[in-house]
């Protein structure tokens, strides 16, 4: 089975930084992209950063310049660096995989989604 395992979550002040973990396991890592998409109270889910199977990321604008996504070498953890946190960051964060993810696809069904970790950002 495929399993995604989010971890790193946390309370920060504005202006900290936090680096969450995402474990994956049950697929072949070298064939699925990967990603993040976090989900506000009351808002609707929003894709943040994917990376594709050749390491290439992409970036929604709301964090472009201040969140980093990676991965291992062997492609089974994924990273999500988070620079200079706004309160507005404040969200459920969600770690996805799937052989055509993308940020315009992330949060289609057939990709696969983590139980997600939260992130608070006090100002």
């Amino acid at each position: 089975d495929v399993q995604l395992r989010e971890s790193g979550g946390g309370s920060v002040q504005a202006g900290g930084s936090l680096r969450l973990s995402c474990a994956a396991s049950g697929y072949t890592y070298n064939l699925w992209n990967m990603g993040w998409f976090r989900q506000a109270p009351g808002k609707e889910r929003e894709a943040i950063a994917t990376i594709d199977t050749d390491g290439i990321p992409s970036y929604a604008d709301s964090v472009k310049g201040r969140f980093t996504i990676s991965q291992t070498n062997a492609k089974n953890t994924l990273y999500l660096q988070m620079n200079s946190l706004k309160p507005e960051d404040t969200a459920m964060y969600y770690c996805a995989a799937g052989p055509y993810l993308t940020l315009a696809t992330i949060l289609w069904v057939g990709n696969y989604w983590g139980q997600g970790t939260q992130v608070t950002v006090s100002s």
